[in-house]
């Protein structure tokens, strides 16, 4: 048995207090890895369809990968799996910093939680053994509070994540959030967050094995993995400056120039005043502190924010991705990069996925538009008696507080624009911009049409980051594998780049490392020679897609007993029906049917949408 992982978790049932470690047998851990993969494989095996997301029987699945807390490059992550809150169907929300590492320290690979404790707890794991500790004292505060508390009451250099006052009111898309004020980092999508809270979980601290008593992984080939490691992060430095400099805000200029970034709810074609006025490279000119680094990180995306002077003076923290400033500026057309930083800094203290949040206030921005909600279900009034909302910050801060406590039409945007929309009716559901209840992330398939297919058929629901295939739009490419020349307005293609993409990119949650080290180019033959010096395996790059796309495909497989079918592999009207009227990526829609005959045929999959069973015999499932 290799020792880079531990090969073991924890089964906790918080119903009668039991705990059981079960242990991870190598053949599982080479055809599944760990992360989401292992998740996948447990869930699969255990689910009940018929009981609701939250109910205490359902358990969550929090794993490390494969590599995670090794020196590996950005070898961090964690994968937080179940049933999602928001969407009904597989969920896995996977999140950096330090928690995961610290978690391998502590000799577990991960935690399987079900039941629910019968008032407020937070979990400590040290020493080789689990506390249940009381959190009613805890119950109510904000995460960073939250955070600091916990660490106060159990070692100071501890490793925590925590739900905000957004989970313990079990809102669909609350988040797990991780490592407080200066570095707050999220396992954000689809309500993660709202199961710990139907657990009656505030926390999960972790204190490991320090190294000097043989609490770090121990390698196959120590002098040849460290050798890999350094040539590789040398490499990965080398071609990630613009984020280690900006971070994914550094993108937004791009992403507009691209057509790429969402304005005014989808409807929009350009805004490069505002882009340029919430840019990263304006926060880095005005209100940056330092560069933040997950563990064993060479990028150092992470930036550290303080505001000093104005109405947000005093709001220190970390600062807003290209996801936030796309959501909370261009959806809403605000272009006070500080009144963003606020936002931000709102949701990371709820504990909300800033995604999920922004979408559903782009949404009551237009329905308020629309006539279809009154301004007192909102607690604001329009700003100059003309009936809109667009570019109202008091709103949308007020908006993302009424949310996170379910309070006026917070309480049913809590449950995601798709069941806002449906209790709206009157043709709200034309502007919910999800699929299959999550909602869409901000990089347009207008300006890159594989994004359609790959939203289409995300396992998650709508998500840029199962295939990121746009990075080829903006001339990524993978040496010897994925390179040459890219139209990214081209049906023909995309289905089979978008499904090769999904069997790459699927496999880092799995491995606990960081997508955007497949952002500067690393290939799956480095990531097989990576994975050969860490655990001795003799692992081709082949035989890393082929478990990239077996995993994929147990995802799949769960969906389809969710219900899922080919029916939902769909995309909001608005994205397929209305071009964008200016930019970049103007006049341009894709064609969906095209792009997914050509997917389903590279999965191997049948009319129904569910993998063949000879397609499934050959990955071993």
């Amino acid at each position: 048995m290799s020792f880079v992982y531990a090969g073991k978790y924890l089964r906790i049932n918080l119903t009668t207090g039991e705990q059981k470690i079960e242990t991870i047998s190598e053949e599982d851990a080479r055809k599944y890895y760990l992360g989401s993969g292992y998740a996948a494989k447990l869930y699969y095996e255990e689910m009940d369809p018929a009981i609701d997301p939250l109910d205490p029987r359902n358990a969550i699945y929090i794993f490390n990968g494969l590599l995670s807390g090794t020196f590996a490059p950005t070898a961090c992550r964690s994968s937080w799996c179940g049933r999602g809150p928001l969407t009904g169907i597989w969920n896995e929300a996977n999140v950096g910093g330090h928690w995961g590492a610290e978690l391998r320290f502590a000799g577990l690979d991960g935690l399987v939680i079900t039941g629910r404790a019968e008032k407020p707890v937070y979990l400590y794991v040290h020493d080789g053994a689990v506390q249940i500790c009381d959190a009613t004292h805890l119950w109510g505060l904000d995460t960073f509070d939250a955070h600091d508390k916990l660490l106060q009451e159990t070692h100071p250099k501890a490793r925590a994540v925590v739900i905000g006052p957004a989970g313990e009111n079990l809102v669909s898309f609350a988040a797990v959030m991780q490592g407080g004020r200066d570095h707050s980092r999220a396992a954000g999508r689809g309500g993660m967050g709202a199961l710990l809270g139907s657990k009656n979980v505030k926390g999960i601290v972790v204190r490991g094995i320090p190294a000097s008593e043989g609490g770090k992984p121990a390698y196959a080939e120590p002098s040849g993995f460290r050798d890999v490691v350094k040539a590789d992060n040398a490499y990965i430095k080398e071609h990630s400056l613009p984020l280690s400099n900006y971070g994914t805000a550094g993108g937004i200029m791009g992403a507009e120039a691209k057509g790429d970034l969402p304005i005014h709810n989808w409807q929009a074609g350009s805004w490069p005043e505002g882009a340029k006025k919430i840019s990263g490279q304006a926060m880095h000119d005005t209100i940056w502190v330092k560069h933040t680094f997950c563990h064993a990180c060479p990028i150092g995306c992470g930036k550290l924010m303080e505001i000093k002077d104005g109405p947000y003076a005093g709001v220190r923290g970390e600062g807003p991705e290209y996801e936030t400033l796309a959501g909370f500026g261009g959806m809403l057309e605000i272009d006070d990069v500080q009144a963003i930083v606020r936002a931000n800094d709102l949701c990371n203290r709820y504990g909300l996925d800033t995604i999920s949040t922004s979408s559903s206030i782009a949404f009551v921005f237009e329905a308020f538009e629309k006539g279809l909600i009154a301004a007192d279900e909102i607690e604001v009034r329009d700003r100059d008696g003309d009936g809109k909302l667009w570019g109202n910050v008091a709103a949308a801060h007020k908006l993302i507080e009424m949310i996170a406590y379910r309070r006026g039409a917070g309480e049913y945007l809590a449950k995601g624009t798709r069941q806002a929309a449906a209790r709206l009716g009157r043709g709200a559901g034309e502007f919910a911009i999800h699929v299959k209840g999550l909602e869409l992330p901000y990089h347009d398939p207008r300006a890159f049409v594989s994004m359609a297919v790959t939203y289409a058929t995300a396992v998650r629901g709508a998500c840029h980051l199962e295939s990121l295939s746009y990075w080829r739009g903006y001339g990524v490419e993978f040496e010897g594998w994925q390179a040459g020349p890219h139209d990214r307005f081209a049906a023909e293609g995309s289905g089979r780049l978008a499904a090769e993409l999904q069997n790459y990119i699927g496999t880092y949650n799995p491995l606990g490392l960081c997508k955007f080290v497949a952002k500067t180019g690393f290939t799956p033959k480095a990531m097989a020679e990576l994975l050969q010096k860490a655990l001795g395996w003799d692992v081709t790059d082949a035989e890393l897609l082929q478990t990239g796309e077996r995993i994929f495909n147990l995802k799949r497989l769960i969906d389809n007993r969710l219900g899922i079918t080919r029916e939902d592999d769909v995309l909001p009207l608005r994205l397929l029906t209305q071009p964008r009227p200016s930019g970049g990526a103007e006049g341009n829609l894709p064609k969906l049917d095209l792009m997914l005959e050509e997917y389903y045929q590279a999965r191997g999959w049948q009319a129904d949408g569910r993998p063949a069973p000879e397609r499934l015999k050959e990955l071993g499932l």
